[in-house]
Order: structure tokens, then sequence, then C-alpha cells
């Protein structure tokens, strides 16, 4: 399979009405068949990506989905919230979707049928059976570098000797492209509020939270600029292990949303207006 050892189906529904609804052109019965000849292929590593709160879904369609998915036996699914994007059909004209209690509900309710049925969840959407985490996704949430290959991929990468990262875009139009011989269409430096906030959005998403130490390794930063929201957070008993690690509680991890907004650029700002901060001097 020249190198490649994972695959991953964006099949998001099984039912057929579901797709319609969200203007996918598949059939569940084809993206049956798209699993099957997967593992004819020789494919021992697949995740199904699968979403909730879509429009006419109902408690019972939301758990048939799973259901379908766990009976083919992949070793991973991405099971995630729909979300409306800005610039889109959706956007324009929003559907009914379930309201914010029922969408709680059924996160829980759908995560502890998965783990029931050999699913560790170890990142927000994110469930897999023993040992077969995404490695790509752990480096991702990790705040790690990857190179983006294709029209419209993205990269990270951490320049350490200069002591900033950067981020780069590839042309968008597949034949703009081709045609191209310089591929990368914009790159830019991540600024150090920025830097803040997508280190804790993404390693926050990790069940197990990672090593503080990780968060200077990572973006250049001395920890101290995190600690006064974070010394907040252990004492409402949101995150547990600081100062050693970046790691949410149960409960944390049930309000993530409202947790990550305490980084956001102007919080974070007022936050340390009250407390004195000792920056590295990063050029930032």
């Amino acid at each position: 399979a020249a190198g490649i050892n994972r695959l991953s189906l964006g099949v998001q529904s099984f039912q057929d009405a579901l797709l319609d609804r969200i203007g996918r052109i598949h059939s569940g019965l084809e993206a049956r068949r798209a699993f099957d000849m997967a593992r004819e292929a020789g494919f021992d590593n697949i995740n199904l990506d699968l979403m909730f709160g879509l429009p006419g879904q109902t408690e019972k369609t939301f758990l048939l989905d799973l259901q379908t998915a766990v009976r083919l036996g992949p070793e991973h699914i991405s099971w995630y919230q729909l979300t409306i994007e800005p610039n889109t059909r959706f956007a324009a004209n929003p559907p009914p979707q379930p309201t914010d209690d029922v969408l709680a509900e059924w996160t829980e309710q759908g995560a502890q049928w998965l783990e029931r049925h050999g699913y560790e969840r170890y990142e927000v959407s994110a469930y897999a059976t023993a040992g077969r985490q995404c490695v790509h996704n752990l480096n991702y949430w990790q705040f790690g570098d990857y190179l983006g290959i294709g029209a419209g991929a993205h990269s990270k990468i951490t320049l350490a000797d200069e002591q900033r990262v950067l981020r780069l875009r590839k042309t968008k139009r597949p034949g703009s492209y081709l045609q191209k011989k310089e591929k990368t269409a914009a790159q830019w430096t991540v600024e150090t509020p920025d830097l803040i906030f997508e280190f804790m959005l993404n390693a926050m998403r990790l069940k197990a939270g990672v090593e503080a130490s990780l968060f200077t390794r990572h973006t250049g930063l001395p920890i101290n600029v995190i600690a006064p929201v974070m010394q907040d957070l252990m004492n409402q008993s949101l995150v547990t292990g600081w100062p050693e690690r970046i790691e949410l509680t149960a409960h944390g991890f049930n309000h993530l949303n409202a947790i990550l907004e305490f980084f956001l650029p102007d919080a974070l700002a007022k936050k340390q207006a009250q407390v004195p901060v000792q920056w590295l001097d990063a050029g930032r």
C-alpha cells in the first residue's frame, strides 16, 4: 500500500435520509462496501468518521449509527458533533438541530456505549481499540510539527533556532496547485498570544492530558505564562496534576469549551495584568 498503513473513511452516517440532509453523495450501503473493500485490500487499521447532531437525527438514529459502525469492527472511530461552518449552505439557512442539553446527553450516552464495546475515549472526539490511537493526531494534539502535502494542505514547523513557530498553507485549488512551481500560497509566524491558545486548544482535548514541560518544549515560552489561569482551574477542580501536568478532570473535560476561553488572548492578557509574568526574550 505504498507505505500507507491506516485508512480513514468519512462515513458521517449510515442512514441515507441523514446523508441526504447534509449533502453527502454516498449511501449507507456504499459506506459499508467501502469498509469491506478496505479490509479485502489488506488494511488492518481503519477509522470511521461519524457525526451526530444532524438535522432530523433522534436518539434512536444516532445510536443506530454507532451500532452499525461497531458491527463493522473498525480499529478507531471519530465521533463528533456537526459544526455549522461559515460560507456554507447551512450557515445561510441553518437547519433545525437538537438542543445543547440534548447534544450533551447524547455525547455522554454515546461515549459510554462505545467504551462498553471496547472503544476507549482518549480525545474529545476519538475512540480507539487497544493500542490503535491515531499516531498522527496524537502528535497534532501535543502540538508537534507536521508537513502537509497536496492542494490546500497545511503545515506546522517549529524553528527552534529562531524561537518561532511557522505555519504554511499550500495553494488551495488542485488545478492551480499543479500548474504553479511554488506550491506554498501563504506562510506566517504564530504570534505569542495565539501560540498559547493553540497549544492549550490541542493539549486539553486529550483525556490523559500532557506533561507540563511539553508547553515550553513546543512553544518556546516559560510555563509561568499560563500558571495563573492553571492555578485558578486547579482550585476549582477543573484540572488535575498541575504544575507537573496539563490535564482536565472528568468534570473539566465536560466543560472544555468554557475552560479554553480563559486562554483566549484577551482573557489571558487580563489575567497576566493581575499577576507579573516573566516572558522569554523570544523576539515576539
